[in-house]
């Protein structure tokens, strides 16, 4: 049985689909069954369910956007690391494999030299390394409690390396997104701001991102760290110019003349702008399409929200 925390999020609702399409016994945990307090309701609920393989979906992002973190700091901080912990230890207690859903908002920018930012890459846009916000401070905090941290250095940056064979998955998201409206999909964000700012960006179609997550344990690849995006980038305009070319909202887009504009105008915190490489996740057999095929494709089937 695959156990699943935060069943009822944007991630977790799609990983409860995956798993029934797929005929995959799952089930969930609720709030009076677990507390971050008491690990052996946790393991209670593991064993006596016979779970064999617990997904993490859970986690704290702030409402509207992230700025709402700087907000809230101890639920952020209770969610985005804590969490992620206490699964790691509950599962090794009860002997089964586990897959945590992180983000690549732990980046900023592109990796030295071009290209997209490794998973054995230290984060840049952290605690350790700030200016960040609270939020992508709290999700790198929680790749190193499931076991990850800086050692040594390589191509002039610090590398990030596991401190001994990992036990589980981390999947690191960015900047989701699919063909149904709503206040968590990128593509609609982007119609309802007033301005917007210009920045190049690594994407995850969320239904391409959970099957990606699935695929990883079907196929028992490796464990790891692995960036699950669409391969490529694009920018803040590129993906207003398919909003326009498929007449999803022909609105008169503008944007920001600076990112220094955008922070006195529009946001509490810093925010992550960057790119991602996807070589080891295509090097474990497991492909996504192109992020410009698969932003087509969700504004082609666009469907507006009820």
């Amino acid at each position: 049985m695959i156990f699943l925390l935060g069943s009822t999020g944007y991630v977790g609702q799609l990983f409860q689909r995956q798993l029934t399409e797929k005929s995959v016994e799952w089930g969930t945990l609720n709030s009076r069954q677990f507390t971050f307090a008491n690990k052996a309701d946790l393991i209670e609920v593991l064993r006596i369910k016979r779970a064999s393989f617990l997904v993490n979906c859970a986690g704290y992002t702030g409402k509207p956007n992230v700025d709402g973190c700087e907000l809230d700091k101890g639920n952020c901080l209770e969610g985005n690391t804590v969490l992620p912990s206490v699964i790691r230890e509950v599962c090794a207690e009860v002997g089964i494999g586990w897959g945590h859903v992180s983000s690549g908002c732990i980046f900023s920018d592109e990796r030295p030299g071009g290209g997209g930012w490794r998973e054995d890459d230290a984060p840049n846009f952290c605690f350790r390394h700030p200016p960040c916000s609270f939020y992508s401070g709290t999700k790198a905090l929680g790749e190193e409690v499931l076991g990850w941290h800086e050692t040594g250095n390589g191509d002039n940056w610090p590398f990030w390396k596991h401190k001994s064979d990992p036990e589980g998955y981390v999947w690191r998201l960015r900047i989701p997104f699919n063909e149904i409206d709503g206040p968590r999909n990128y593509v609609s964000k982007l119609q309802r701001y007033e301005n917007l700012l210009q920045a190049r960006n690594s994407l995850s179609h969320l239904e391409d991102f959970v099957r990606a997550c699935w695929s990883c344990i079907e196929k028992e690849v490796p464990y790891g760290i692995y960036n699950v995006t669409n391969p490529g980038s694009v920018t803040t305009s590129d993906v207003v110019e398919l909003i326009l070319k498929y007449g999803v909202n022909n609105k008169d887009y503008k944007f920001f003349d600076s990112e220094e504009e955008f922070m006195s105008k529009a946001a509490k915190a810093p925010r992550s702008n960057c790119v991602l490489d996807t070589a080891k996740l295509q090097g474990a057999g497991i492909h996504m399409r192109p992020v410009q095929e698969a932003l087509e494709w969700s504004l082609k089937n666009w469907k507006r929200e009820k």
